[in-house]
Order: C-alpha cells, then sequence, then structure tokens
C-alpha cells in the first residue's frame, strides 16, 4: 500500500514534470512574442552580424527574450546568422520569427535619379543599401573594371540607368555596381542601339548629349525638339554652345565652388575646358549629369526640323521658343535676358 502510494505521488509529479515542460515548450515555440502595436516591424542583419547583435535588435519588440534566446540556440540560430532586412508581424511566435529572419531576406526598393556625379550617386545608395558610400565610390571608379567595360571617369556616370531597382538590402557595392552594369546592357537593347547607330552616336555619346538635353528641360514634351537642335548643329560641324556645359565647366573650378550660375555671360564662354562647347566642336568628353530616361529617348527619337537655335521663354518659364535663324534668336534671347534682369539676376 506504501509503496503504490510512492509510486502514485512519483507518477503525478511526472505528469507535472512533463505538463510544464510541455507548456514551456509550447509557450517558447508557439506563444505570440511581439511586443509592438504596429501590424509589423523589420530589422536589418549586418554582413558582420553576431547573435548578440540580432538580440539587441529584437529586444525592444519582443515581450520575452530569454524564451527567444532558448528557441533561438535550439534551432541553432545563434551560430548561423543572415544578412539582410527581414520582416516581423504582430503576433508571430518565436518559431516564426526564427523561421523569418533565417530564410526570408526581403528585397528593398533602391531608387535615384538625377544625380549630377558619382560622388553623389554613391551617397544616395549608401542610404538604401548596407554597402558604405566609400566602397560604393571606389568599385564605381575601379580603372580595371571601367577599362574592361569600356568607361572612363568622364562617362562612368552613364552606366547608372535612373530608375527603381530591387536589390537585397545587404548588397555589397561591387554586387551594386555588377547589377547596374547588367541593367545598363540590358537598357540599351537592339532597338536603342540601331537608333543610336542610324544618328551616328555610341550609347556614351547618348547619355553625354542627353545630360545636356536634361539640363536644358525637364519639360518631356520639349525635349526632342532640343535634341534635334543639337543634332542639327553636330551634323553642320557647329559648336553646340550649350549654356549648360558651361556651367559644369565653372563648377570645376575653386572660383565657383559653393555657388549657383543662375545666369551665363560672356566671361564664362571664355573658360577652357574641354566641356565649353563654345570654344569646342562637337561633344564635351563625358556627362554633364545624369539624365532621366525620357532625356536618353528624346536623343534617340529626336524630332527632325530646321531649328538651329533655341533661347528660354520669358512668357512661359521652364520652356524654350525655337528659331531657324540668328536673327529670331536673337531677339528670342534678348527678351529673355530683359526678362533675367528684371527679375534682378545678374549672375
Amino acid at each position: 500500500m506504501y509503496i503504490k502510494k510512492i509510486l502514485l505521488a512519483i507518477a503525478l509529479l511526472g505528469l507535472l514534470f512533463f505538463g510544464y515542460f510541455a507548456y514551456y515548450v509550447y509557450s517558447v515555440m508557439f506563444v505570440p512574442n511581439t511586443a509592438f502595436n504596429n501590424s509589423e516591424a523589420y530589422i536589418y542583419v549586418k554582413s558582420d552580424a553576431n547573435y548578440n547583435d540580432v538580440r539587441s535588435d529584437l529586444e525592444p519588440l519582443l515581450k520575452d527574450i530569454d524564451k527567444f534566446d532558448a528557441l533561438a540556440e535550439q534551432k541553432k540560430y545563434t551560430t548561423n546568422i543572415k544578412a539582410g532586412k527581414y520582416r516581423i508581424t504582430k503576433g508571430m511566435t518565436n518559431n516564426d520569427i526564427i523561421n523569418s529572419i533565417r530564410s526570408k531576406n526581403i528585397p528593398v526598393k533602391l531608387s535615384f535619379n538625377n544625380q549630377p556625379s558619382l560622388e553623389l550617386l554613391s551617397g544616395r545608395i549608401a542610404k538604401q543599401i548596407e554597402a558604405d558610400s566609400t566602397s560604393i565610390l571606389q568599385s564605381m571608379k575601379d580603372e580595371d573594371f571601367l577599362t574592361k567595360n569600356g568607361f572612363t571617369n568622364q562617362t562612368a556616370l552613364g552606366m547608372y540607368v535612373p530608375n527603381s531597382y530591387e536589390f537585397f538590402w545587404n548588397t555589397s557595392a561591387k554586387g551594386f555596381r555588377d547589377r547596374m552594369l547588367k541593367e545598363y546592357k540590358k537598357f540599351w537593347n537592339d532597338t536603342r542601339l540601331e537608333k543610336a547607330r542610324k544618328i551616328g552616336l555610341n550609347p556614351d555619346k547618348v547619355m553625354t548629349l542627353a545630360s545636356i538635353v536634361h539640363e536644358e528641360s525637364k519639360q518631356n514634351s520639349e525635349q526632342p525638339r532640343i535634341a534635334g537642335v543639337y543634332i542639327n548643329r553636330l551634323n553642320n560641324k557647329w559648336p553646340l554652345q550649350a549654356d549648360p556645359t558651361l556651367k559644369f565647366a565653372a563648377y570645376q573650378l575653386p572660383k565657383y565652388k559653393n555657388t549657383i550660375i543662375k545666369r551665363v555671360l560672356n566671361v564664362h564662354k571664355e573658360i577652357d575646358s574641354p566641356y565649353n562647347t563654345y570654344k569646342n566642336i562637337g561633344l564635351p568628353p563625358g556627362l554633364i549629369t545624369m539624365p532621366d530616361i525620357s532625356a536618353i529617348d528624346a536623343v534617340l527619337n529626336y524630332e527632325k526640323h530646321n531649328y538651329f537655335y533655341f533661347a528660354a521663354s520669358a512668357d512661359k518659364p521652364g520652356f524654350h521658343k525655337f528659331a531657324k535663324t540668328l536673327a529670331q534668336h536673337n531677339q528670342n534671347a534678348r527678351a529673355y535676358q530683359r526678362y533675367l534682369s528684371k527679375q534682378g539676376i545678374t549672375k
């Protein structure tokens, strides 16, 4: 009788123990453990992160970090950290969270446009992926890479076609650069290459001319007409006389650092630079900014006409007046100069 009581007590203790153990396992694995009120939260795991780094990011988001630790150890996540961006939704269990941050790296939408230099572009990209701006810029300017792929320091900016792209957040600097080369080659499909060939320009020169068109006008409707003016000048061996190239040349000089040129003057036309298209015939050696796709396609599909001149419109700011003769152009130009003077813009 006494032995039976002992055995019964042991059995009851065993049931209690196993019941508690089962409950603990259940609570560790299957009870919601999120502590935030929003519908979802994100963590960013760096490429060199260890478990303590991930734990620090998760702790404010969870009700019980110790139970998460226990399951992470059991599922060997603590020694198998994966870099990336991960989503945690409200009401997730520890098991759900570990499954998410171990295998569900979320792509980020990376976008850029109108960056006037590789330096500024690298800074823009570094705000959207893990790689820092210094490593991105070094990768962009790598001489072996540029030479191998037919670019120079002056044309390298043209490899980056402004748009939105999907990347994993933990993409490296080289990974970003190499992916953009693929996107560049995809952009320059057979149709665009054939159009470039017909107007006697290669992709680099199209991008250079497009950068000038882009700086002249942000109006998609008149960009093909402006491109047509420049094509007419190129075909007739005229200097482009593009004011944006003068501004670009000026900004390379210490005198014009941290300034904004609102009015192109005769002194700017005397700047000694290969980008001075008043002094040099043909296209400058590279881009003066990153053109929008609209400006690139405006060059490839330029408007065929007999205009050789254009001037900013005093009547319709942001647009231009086009002329076939120098006399008509001078009249348009004088009207715009009077407009600038009335606005108090002298330089």
